[in-house]
């Protein structure tokens, strides 16, 4: 589908002074309230067979605001503590779908700290963005400019655990337009080897952001264990360590980013594997390995990215035999351990296990194109019949 019409949201650092900080730091905490609040009345009206709206847990947060005990709700913005309600509309909405679990409260310590604010909650004039229930504007660190002629509909305030504040800036971005139609498609197979491999026969390597600050990030854990809990020095400590998740998060999705950008742009048709990557991570052995290669997360942008461009992103059924069949002659081995990188057909095909399993991805998702046999071309779309079993584990080299 060609993708006419974009919302794109922009995400920047900012810097609060101590008075909107403290600000934006009570409205996290009577977001988190209000959310838990309603949940837990949801909650008892399901035990009662009863379902609760988005319009009665508004009419709750309205009571609420009059009563002693949650007086202090009134101190900040009302939209924030509206949009959470709408937000908790949404993940009934998932559940009742079957397309989520049942909503869980939010924690003080671990849940995502941030608050929403729609155009009747913020002001956004001569590039500078003014919050409701504050005076000054945000110091915002303008990395990149926002589409030209653009006006936020939604801005997203959120702090993450290594104390750092950004705020997110939903906007039409009318410069994303469908590229040029061209006949180019690639195979793509993911590994630990190499991150990517594709049917042209490139390999791309895989960066390991995480083993790479490991041994940093096994420092900063271990002076945090010593800390005692609840004191300021644990906080310190914790933070520390946080900003090396940061850092490491941060590297590994810049060259996700690349990547797929690179790819969308040069290939109409993306063909991959649809792997079950919540499952290959119970490989004890594999799971850290897996998780630094953030598949999932490569395919989640692949696949929106391609929507934007109008390009084609076809996912092969994850018990398709690519490692096992020759892309010569079609001949299907019986085994192929995990430990054979390189094999030879008994057609005398000599193949890359990684480069031959692209170019069968490929080959397979032509296939989807033409009759639609054997694979299924989207992650929503009913699957087709399986292949053989594939195996669903990788080596860390």
């Amino acid at each position: 589908m060609i993708t006419t019409h974009v919302k794109r949201a922009f995400k920047y650092r900012f810097y609060p002074t101590d008075v909107q900080a403290t600000e934006l730091s009570r409205t996290f905490g009577c977001v988190r309230k209000v959310y838990n609040l309603a949940l837990q009345a949801r909650t008892e009206a399901w035990v009662r067979q009863e379902r609760v709206n988005y319009n009665a847990t508004s009419a709750m947060l309205t009571t609420w605001k009059k009563t002693d005990e949650l007086a202090y709700l009134n101190e900040v913005s009302s939209v924030p503590l509206q949009q959470a309600l709408r937000h908790l509309q949404m993940a009934f909405t998932s559940f009742y779908g079957k397309r989520a679990k049942y909503p869980r409260f939010k924690s003080r310590k671990k849940s995502r700290k941030s608050a929403e604010y729609t155009t009747s909650a913020f002001r956004f004039r001569d590039g500078k963005l003014t919050l409701a229930k504050m005076r000054e504007p945000l110091n915002i660190v303008w990395s990149r400019a926002l589409p030209e002629g653009a006006s936020p509909s939604t801005v997203t305030v959120s702090q993450d655990a290594a104390g750092r504040w950004f705020v997110s800036m939903l906007c039409d971005d009318p410069s994303i337009k469908p590229l040029p139609v061209t006949d180019a498609a690639v195979g793509i197979d993911a590994g630990l080897d190499h991150l990517l491999t594709l049917s042209t026969g490139e390999k791309i390597a895989n960066p390991r952001h995480e083993r790479r600050d490991r041994a940093v990030l096994a420092k900063a854990q271990r002076r945090m264990a010593k800390k005692d809990k609840g004191s300021a020095n644990r906080a310190k400590a914790r933070r520390r360590a946080a900003k090396i998740h940061a850092r490491i998060a941060d590297r590994r999705r810049d060259h996700l980013h690349k990547i797929t950008t690179r790819l969308v742009r040069e290939n109409q048709t993306l063909v991959i594997e649809d792997l079950t990557v919540r499952n290959m991570v119970k490989n004890r052995k594999l799971a850290r390995a897996i998780s630094d290669a953030a598949w999932s997360e490569f395919r989640r942008m692949l696949e929106y990215k391609a929507q934007w461009y109008g390009r084609e992103v076809i996912a092969v059924d994850r018990w398709f035999p690519s490692s096992r069949l020759c892309s010569a002659c079609g001949t299907l081995q019986d085994k192929m351990p995990l430990n054979v990188r390189t094999w030879t057909c008994d057609c005398g095909t000599t193949h890359d296990r990684d480069v031959n399993a692209a170019i069968n991805l490929l080959a397979a998702g032509r296939a989807v194109t033409a009759c639609g046999a054997g694979v299924r071309p989207q992650r929503s779309s009913p699957g087709g019949q399986s292949a053989m079993k594939q195996e669903v584990s990788r080596r860390e080299p």
